[in-house]
């Protein structure tokens, strides 16, 4: 600050390097005027002339005199632009920036896009009568159970510290988590702090929103920041910003990258879900980002889930988290869990494989006491594939390395890439043998062939979906809201039917097909299953007794052991047990290259090339490289990959090594995911 004071003083020019926030990718010179000389411009948004226009830049650098290449006239910015006064906010990207390998600009542009949208139709589509309620102008305290009241005690003792506490509450499904949240938020927006609480999917996120909007007392401000928020709302939460106001801020993944004055807390629920990763370039993980907010900004950080996972667990061995666990149920009692295998004969159901006589049984019991059932299959469409039963023909994608998905709308058949959106309609021959069409096996269930069956078998109930493919269409909280008002007897869903919902009224829970899942060659596929198994199972009996669950499955796995949640601790022991000894994430860190070309040859060489110079950098063995290899799906639009894994016990080992390779002289693209 010296410094730029001495040259105003002298009376001396600077001049800053900046890089459009829009548009031209190149840096571009500008004069700063002397009304900017005392403010520190890197990291900060000018507006800079572009022809006739005034146009958003961010500054990557200061001079404190004209480079000597610039022999041309050097235009002035013109004019600083207002930026919420987050005085960590320029360093903490700074820091994110290099762990990700991207450039600053890259998060400026994203948190800032929408200042320049206009209102647009979102992907999930909310009708104005159905849009989120402001907020509750009745709020009633509610009673905490004993577990409830000593947890949050505990906690607003952590948070007096104000420093970096990271706290781990373990709560089975129904036990009330929401409301130590709530308290939380009270407890901050009281201190003129703001909160961030993060959830792993969109549409929990504006059901969290919809929920909060009606408990939380009315003074509480709260903006979603997702993709489903309208610019209108993101405009808001900006300005909230600038205006250094305390507010509730919900989202996925861009909450974390605002710049926030007076951030007190961090919330992250369901914190297990792997939907905090995202999977587009540069592929940040928004609850690695968070934890490392926190530390940076010392604030406390509350992680939730039924289903913690296998590294939160390892921190609170390890790092000295704070654990806390809700045993209880807020109502209701644990369901009765049955497993059932679908090869063993007793258990068919006549034509119907994939609904057993057990399953179909209790449907039957639910319909008849006007009770609600929820069935459970991770596969969207009609059948996993088609296949020739005369020569094994199965139909492939053109341009990806994966097999069509036989997608069924009435009587129309279609085949789908769930990749690239390929789509054709089944021949009436075989491409291969040319048989004719009845020789074609459809193999595999997904929600589609699940909804058939069920209607066949019970032609009176009221049966509805819940996947990707009905959610883009019509609203998910359409569908959440006609169940919860009982107009559904039976919802069939994938995943997204798993996460955090509460209905009151189902009673029983069908998985069709529990160890679908579990042979994917990832380390992670027992836990990443199991959390799905008990977190669907937890929507049964939140307030009903009796409740049940059917759990089928078609092979034998240890995880079946533990599909009672109070169980689970004693899966994950085992479950660390082994990643210790195979050197697996959480004992290691897991980084994912991926390299993309559409010349195989040109890829299978750079890859080699790229695996050779880590090996040969590897002086220390400080770290296992593994690969090149091609993924399960090798190739999307036409655009192959190969990954390369390296695990290491310390990230700046590879860092180090890394850095040091200039990968503009790949042709492939080269992708770095350190979060693995």
């Amino acid at each position: 600050m010296l410094q730029l004071i001495s040259i105003f003083l002298k009376g001396l020019k600077m001049y800053i390097l900046v890089r459009l926030l829009k548009g031209f990718p190149k840096p571009l010179y500008y004069k700063i005027p002397d009304n900017f000389i005392k403010n520190n411009l890197d990291g900060k948004v000018v507006n800079v002339p572009i022809k006739n226009y005034n146009v958003p830049a961010l500054v990557l650098k200061t001079y404190i005199q004209k480079p000597k290449n610039l022999t041309f006239n050097i235009k002035e910015i013109n004019n600083l632009q207002k930026f919420p006064d987050d005085l960590l906010f320029h360093e903490f990207i700074k820091k994110i920036s290099n762990f990700y390998f991207v450039k600053p600009l890259y998060f400026y542009t994203r948190i800032r896009s929408f200042l320049d949208q206009q209102d647009q139709i979102n992907k999930i589509n909310f009708n104005n009568n159905q849009g989120i309620d402001s907020n509750n102008n009745s709020y009633k305290e509610t009673t905490l159970t004993h577990e409830q009241e000593n947890i949050l005690l505990n906690i607003k003792q952590n948070i007096l510290q104000k420093n970096f506490t990271p706290t781990l509450i373990h709560g089975v499904t129904g036990s009330g988590k929401t409301e130590i949240y709530k308290k939380l938020i009270i407890e901050n927006i009281s201190q003129n702090k703001s909160v961030i609480l993060l959830l792993p999917e969109v549409s929990l996120a504006v059901q969290f929103e919809h929920l909060l909007k009606k408990q939380l007392p009315e003074n509480i401000k709260i903006i979603s920041f997702h993709s489903a928020s309208k610019i209108s709302e993101k405009r808001d939460l900006w300005q909230s910003l600038l205006d250094n106001k305390d507010i509730l801020i919900i989202g996925v993944h861009l909450p974390i990258l605002l710049p926030i004055p007076n951030l007190g807390l961090i919330i992250i629920d369901e914190e297990h879900e792997t939907g905090f990763q995202e999977k587009k370039y540069p592929k940040i993980n928004s609850k690695e980002l968070a934890l490392w907010r926190a530390q940076f900004y010392k604030i406390p950080i509350v992680l939730g889930s039924a289903t913690p996972s296998s590294s939160s667990i390892y921190n609170v061995k390890n790092k000295n988290w704070f654990f806390y666990q809700l045993t209880k149920r807020f109502a209701g009692k644990f369901p009765e869990i049955k497993l059932i295998y679908l090869k063993d004969i007793k258990n068919k159901y006549q034509k119907y494989f994939w609904i057993s006589k057990q399953l179909k049984i209790e449907i039957e019991n639910r319909l008849l006491k006007k009770e609600q059932t929820l069935i459970y299959i991770n596969r969207r469409g009609f059948s996993f594939f088609v296949q020739c039963k005369n020569c094994g023909f199965i139909f492939e994608c053109p341009n990806c390395s994966v097999s069509l998905t036989l997608h069924k709308d009435f009587n129309n058949e279609e085949l789908l890439c769930h990749y690239c959106n390929y789509k054709r309609n089944i021949p009436t021959t075989c491409p291969e043998c040319k048989q004719k069409e009845d020789s074609f096996l459809r193999k595999g269930i997904g929600t589609q062939q699940a909804v058939k069956i069920l209607q066949e078998i019970f032609p009176n109930a009221k049966i509805a979906r819940a996947d990707m493919d009905t959610t883009n269409k019509k609203s998910w909280i359409n569908t959440l809201q006609d169940f919860q008002d009982n107009k559904i007897d039976i919802l069939v869903g994938t995943q997204v039917i798993t996460k955090g919902y509460h209905f009151p009224k189902v009673t029983l829970v069908g998985i069709l097909w529990a160890d679908l899942n579990l042979h994917f060659p990832i380390f992670n596929a027992s836990e990443t299953t199991l959390q799905k198994l008990i977190q669907v199972a937890g929507r049964a009996g939140r307030v009903a007794n009796n409740s049940k669950v059917i759990v089928q499955a078609v092979q034998e796995h240890d995880i079946f052991n533990y599909l009672n949640e109070v169980n689970y601790l004693d899966f994950i022991k085992e479950e660390l047990n082994f990643r210790e000894l195979a050197g697996f994430p959480p004992y290691k860190r897991l980084i994912q290259i991926e390299l993309k070309n559409i010349n195989s040859i040109k890829l299978d060489q750079e890859a080699q090339k790229l695996v050779t110079f880590l090996n040969n950098s590897n002086q220390n063995n400080n770290l296992t490289i593994l690969g090149p290899a091609k993924p399960a799906v090798y190739k999307i639009q036409k655009t192959e990959s190969r990954n390369i894994f390296v695990k290491a016990s310390n990230f700046n080992h590879f860092y180090e090594i890394i850095k040091n390779i200039d990968l503009k002289k790949f042709e492939s693209s080269i992708f770095i995911t350190p979060t693995q």
